[in-house]
Formats: C-alpha cells, sequence, structure tokens
C-alpha cells in the first residue's frame, strides 16, 4: 500500500458516511454478539460445575480431598531385580497380578478401604494398554472415600531397560493423583506431567530407600505445587492480576524482587499459562518479538514482593484486561483454583478468538475499504487493540500488505475515539 493509498484510507475511516450508516446496522448487530459472548466467557462461575472442589479453609493450610497413591510395575516377562522381589514379599497382600503384570502397592495416603479398589482400576487400565510411559491418563474413579467419585491422574514411570534385555517388558512405576474432579485436573494437566517428571531421578534408588525421606513427601504435595499455584498468585497480586494478564499476552518480561522461590516458580507458571506464545503459525516471528520485548529492560514488569500487598512498576494494561478482574477476584474468594484455572483458560480463548478475528479483517481490509472501517470498530470495541495489533504485526511481518494495513490500523487507535472526541 503507498503513501497515498494509506491517506485515502485515513480519509475514508474519517470521513465516508456511508460506511458509518452501515456500522449503525449490520455492525452493530456483530459486536453485540460478540460483547454478549465475551461476558459469557467470564460468568464461567455461573455455569461450570466446580463447587465440589472448593478448598474451604485454605486460609489455614487445610487440604480437603488430596490423595497420592504410588506402586510398582513390573512386567512378569522381565527379569525381576534384587530389590523388586523384595518389595512383592514385603507387599504380598498388596500385589495384584496380571498375565503380563504385576501392581505392588508402595504408598498410599487414601483409605485402607479404598486403595484396593484403586488398584484394580489400575490394573484395568494397564491390562488394556490404556496408560502410556510418561503420559498422564486423567479419568474419573469411584472410590471408598466421602467423595465417592474423585478425578485420578494416573501415569506410568517407566525404569530404563537393560542392554542384556532390551525387548523385555519394562519395570516401572505407576503414580496417582486423586482430588477435585475429571474437568478440573485435566486443566492442570501439562502440570501434573512435569510434576511427576521431576520424581523420576528420585525413583531410581534401589528398593526406595528414600521413600519416607523423600519420594513420600514429594508425592504429598502434588496439589499445593501443581494446582494452587494460580490461587496464589490471585491472592497475591488482587485487583493487579490486570497487569500479569497484559504482560503474558503482550510477552512482556515480569521481574519478582524481594520474593522467595516459590513465588516466582507460581507466577512464571501463571504467565506461561496466560500467553498465546506457541500459538501462532509463526513461532520464529513471535519468538523474535519476545526476545525484543525482553530486551528492553524499560517495558519489564516489576514486581516489589517487600511490601504488602506488593508493589507494581512499569504497568501496562487495557480495557479487555481490566474486564476480568472481578471474575479472578470472584474465583479467589471462593477458594477455588479449578474455577481459577477455567477463567484463565476462558481469558486465554477469548483472546485467541479476537487475534483470530483480526486475522480475518487484515485480509478482508487488504481489498475493501469497508472492511478496514469494521475492523477499526472492532479493535476499539474489543479493548484489546495493543496487544493484538502487536501479535498481528509479528505474524505477518513477512507480508507487506498486511503490514501496511496494521500500520493504518495503528494509527487509528492513537486517534481519540469520536464518544471522546
Amino acid at each position: 500500500m503507498t503513501h497515498a493509498q494509506k491517506v485515502h484510507t485515513r480519509e475514508h475511516l474519517n470521513y465516508c458516511h456511508c460506511c458509518r450508516r452501515l456500522a449503525r446496522g449490520r455492525c452493530g448487530t456483530m459486536f453485540t454478539s460478540q460483547t454478549s459472548s465475551f461476558q459469557d466467557s467470564i460468568d464461567v462461575e455461573e455455569r461450570d460445575d466446580f463447587d465440589n472442589e472448593e478448598i474451604s479453609g485454605y486460609g489455614q493450610k487445610i487440604q480437603l480431598s488430596c490423595y497420592y497413591t504410588i506402586y510398582l510395575y513390573q512386567g512378569t516377562r522381565s527379569e525381576a531385580s534384587g530389590g523388586n522381589v523384595a518389595w512383592n514379599q514385603r507387599r504380598a497382600d498388596s500385589t495384584t497380578s496380571q498375565e503380563d503384570f504385576s501392581l505392588t502397592l508402595i504408598d498410599s495416603s487414601l483409605p485402607p478401604e479404598a486403595e484396593p479398589e484403586l488398584r484394580t482400576y489400575i490394573s484395568r487400565r494397564l491390562g488394556k494398554g490404556a496408560l502410556l510411559g510418561g503420559m498422564g491418563n486423567i479419568a474419573t474413579v469411584e472410590l471408598s472415600i466421602p467423595e465417592q467419585a474423585v478425578g485420578c491422574y494416573c501415569c506410568l514411570v517407566e525404569q530404563e531397560r537393560s542392554p542384556e534385555q532390551p525387548d523385555a517388558d519394562g519395570n516401572g512405576y505407576v503414580i496417582c493423583f486423586m482430588g477435585g474432579s475429571e474437568k478440573g485436573l485435566n486443566l492442570f494437566r501439562l502440570e501434573l506431567d512435569k510434576y511427576v517428571q521431576g520424581l523420576h531421578s528420585s525413583l531410581q534408588t534401589p528398593q526406595l530407600q528414600n521413600l519416607e525421606t523423600e519420594v513420600s513427601p514429594y508425592l504429598s504435595q502434588w496439589y499445593e505445587e501443581s494446582v494452587m499455584h494460580t490461587y496464589r498468585v490471585v491472592q497475591l497480586v488482587q485487583s493487579n492480576i490486570s497487569f500479569l494478564l497484559h504482560a503474558a499476552l503482550s510477552h512482556r518480561h515480569v521481574e519478582l524482587n524481594n520474593s522467595d522461590e516459590r513465588t516466582k516458580g507460581d507466577v512464571s507458571r501463571f504467565i506461561k499459562a496466560a500467553s498465546l506464545q506457541g500459538l501462532s503459525q509463526h513461532d520464529t516471528t513471535t519468538a523474535s518479538l519476545c526476545k525484543a520485548v525482553t530486551e528492553d529492560t524499560h517495558t519489564d514488569l516489576i514486581i516489589d514482593c517487600s511490601t504488602s500487598p506488593p508493589t507494581f512498576s512499569n504497568t501496562v494494561s487495557n480495557r479487555f484486561c481490566d474486564d476480568w478482574i472481578q471474575a479472578f477476584l470472584n474465583g479467589a474468594e471462593r477458594c477455588n483454583p479449578f474455577l481459577l484455572r477455567q477463567i484463565l483458560e476462558n481469558f486465554k480463548l477469548k483472546a485467541i478468538q479476537d487475534m483470530n478475528s483480526l486475522k480475518r479483517f487484515v485480509r478482508q481490509a487488504e481489498m475493501s475499504h469497508y472492511a478496514l472501517f469494521r475492523c477499526c470498530l472492532f479493535l476499539r470495541g474489543c479493548g484489546n487493540g495493543d496487544v493484538l495489533l502487536q501479535n498481528a504485526r509479528a505474524e505477518h511481518s513477512d507480508l507487506p500488505e498486511a503490514c501496511s494495513i496494521i500500520a493504518v490500523l495503528e494509527e487509528f487507535l492513537k486517534e481519540p475515539s469520536p464518544a471522546r472526541a
């Protein structure tokens, strides 16, 4: 697009009464629908069934309905090691044997009457080949516990096979986490997979001599470390959550001062969960954008945790992020990490939908001035125009016509809206 075309486009946007009449017609209906959809996405707590996962009394460090179990898995066609034989002998009453494998209880926080039920369920899953090494599986199980039906995450951690028996059935451990519902645990699948991976080196000790000192304490903290971090972040920043949301969408680096390692990890995981990084069709371009933003230290969002509440510096937000503040605060008041994560996923989904809408409008605007005007209305209406254009500029960097459209849109957003003019 030439400079003359840009000028014409600018004048067209400002003075074309025909487009303004059209905007009050069909476009008005379109943006009303978008607003309704946005409100629906925020009001997740009114629709989603997370009430039974509420952790009342979290302020007193009370955890409800959270269990773990670890089993020794041994393929019957593989040569048993001395340590595995010892486990089988000591736990003969806690071993379930099938034709191709055996499953022996090592440790569990479940009530004694519930553990055999879980072992039977896991055995069925293994017999059907439904548990693959290193990949977590989430389902609902019915056990003899107060909750009866509970979400269960289970993962088979295979041990390395010996060079002498490369084709033999491998041994390993089956790790299970129970708590909340299947739907709730699915929101934290990646965190749970990573948490199990963090235990891999500890499982290489012969006969698990570090069971009481290392393995069991680690397993008992799965809920605090893999699920509660979203809740802790919202509790920490409160209404300043919009600054973190904007930083996540715009690839800004967040620096925490005077905070412990746990808080830094919590914020890092929150930013990663809210970020659109990795979803772009041009990941290399997005990575370049992230690097450029990160290298500019003036754009870093700085959080000083030496005060309560923390002090924020270099803050940037927009109307889109501000509109989600109350939803996060409501979720935090209910002490429900699953609800908070669902709200975060809905926030991210809405941002993705708006990004896709912008890309569609940009393609149309290359051929139509009216489409360009609709695109401007959309950017002002969504409240997230700065972030969407930043991501669009990175993704369309190799398309000159699209870059010209985006430049015009950026100029348009800098002007005061007609309502404030």
